[in-house]
């Protein structure tokens, strides 16, 4: 067993060495050619604010590398230095019934890792958010989100873990196809009423106030065959001055969200150019298809979940004295981090590949690839977003193209 638990943490370290070195070699690459301004942004970019976002950029990865180290050396204490046999002996010995006790295991643990990344969340948005211009958020809004966050996952959670537990004992032989199930719909429930009930409790959501981009946004909308129930204005600017716009909600209670910020910094065109890439998204069916992606391995991983969780295997293997189902759990997700970690350039290939997919769509939607182009340069430099990244790290990482690169494509369309 002692073999077993070594490979297992040999290949966590492995794995976590080897993001280590794609962040020095990304970071390497930006201090060779973060002073250069690409022919893309000639004109529209200058020295200081290439010095800016490269100082951003470094200090952003100093800090997720600091805050990465301790939160692996929390993890691997916890798992490999007895402290999990110890807290499962605990919640176990309270002899609760098998959903409470589950309950308790999950919710503690999560609670516990919220405390742990308080004092982060305080030093990235008070501290390099704030030196930066970024941050908006007052120490007593912070504390709200914080508790606001606590409830709104342990309510969610909550369900999640009840029902699955009650479905383990209710069907132990076909518990994992009910689940998975279960899973699936409930997804799809938030999905359906986050826009009405989740999304408020944290931000103000207004018609927009120009008719003519509105009336301009529901034609083209219309154009490409997508009916839209409402256009919004959100108070981004109340917490962060990072510019963005999205969609949110399925079926028929789609919903274009514009970033306050955004619309204080880009024009009609640009506007237009950007929310046609979004609508690029749901006529291409990136959505529908990610889904569909992501439900078949949840399909595949429950399945092979009810088999190896049978066995007492894991148990032995990180010493676990007290028989319990969670901590089964708990080990297996982990392996399947380990097992999974090839999985994440693919799916960030297949991102990049929707986004190009995406950027296509609006320039023959709109016929104007020119304000695409601009809305994307305008973004990067108010997001200070890094124009010199290495290609491996993004290759691993970016679920976007780089920018430079969506640009110079854009252009060429």
């Amino acid at each position: 067993m002692e073999t077993y638990l070594f490979l297992f943490f040999l290949s966590y370290i492995g794995i976590v060495l080897f993001g280590y070195w794609l962040k020095a070699l990304n970071l390497g690459h930006l201090k060779k050619y973060g002073a250069e301004v690409p022919p893309e942004f000639e004109g529209r970019i200058d020295t200081d604010l290439l010095k800016r976002t490269c100082d951003y950029t470094i200090e952003n990865s100093k800090f997720s590398f600091a805050a990465s180290i301790f939160n692996n050396i929390v993890l691997l204490v916890f798992l490999f230095g007895g402290l999990l046999n110890l807290y499962n002996s605990w919640v176990m010995s309270m002899n609760w019934h098998f959903v409470v006790s589950g309950l308790a295991f999950f919710l503690f643990l999560i609670y516990a890792e919220n405390i742990i990344s308080i004092p982060f969340s305080l030093y990235r948005n008070f501290k390099i958010e704030k030196k930066y211009g970024f941050n908006t958020l007052t120490p007593g809004l912070w504390l709200a989100d914080f508790f606001k966050s606590i409830l709104v996952s342990t309510i969610l959670i909550g369900i999640l873990i009840s029902v699955g537990l009650w479905l383990v004992s209710y069907s132990p032989e076909f518990w994992w196809l009910w689940v998975w199930g279960f899973f699936l719909l409930f997804s799809l429930f938030i999905m359906y009423i986050s826009p009405y009930v989740i999304e408020p409790l944290f931000n103000k959501f207004t018609p927009v106030d120009d008719r003519e981009m509105e009336d301009r946004i529901k034609d083209m909308a219309e154009k490409a065959g997508i009916r839209v129930s409402s256009i919004f204005k959100m108070d981004a600017s109340k917490r962060s001055r990072h510019t963005n716009a999205y969609f949110t909600g399925i079926g028929k209670v789609k919903r274009i969200i514009l970033y306050d910020t955004l619309l204080a910094k880009m024009d009609r065109d640009e506007v237009i150019a950007v929310l046609a890439h979004e609508l690029g998204h749901w006529k291409k069916k990136h959505v529908l298809k990610r889904i569909i992606v992501s439900e078949v391995m949840a399909f595949a991983v429950l399945y092979a979940a009810f088999y190896i969780l049978q066995s007492d295997f894991l148990l032995q293997v990180f010493s676990i004295e007290a028989d319990s189902f969670f901590a089964k759990v708990m080990i297996l997700g982990f392996i399947g981090s380990i097992i999974g970690f090839p999985l994440g350039p693919l799916s960030s290939y297949f991102s990049r590949r929707h986004e190009r997919q995406a950027d296509r769509f609006a320039c023959e939607l709109t016929g104007n690839p020119n304000s695409l182009a601009s809305s994307l340069i305008k973004l990067s430099k108010d997001n200070l977003s890094n124009l010199h990244p290495h290609p491996l790290y993004a290759a691993f990482y970016y679920s976007h193209p780089p920018v430079v690169q969506r640009v110079r494509d854009i252009q060429g369309f």
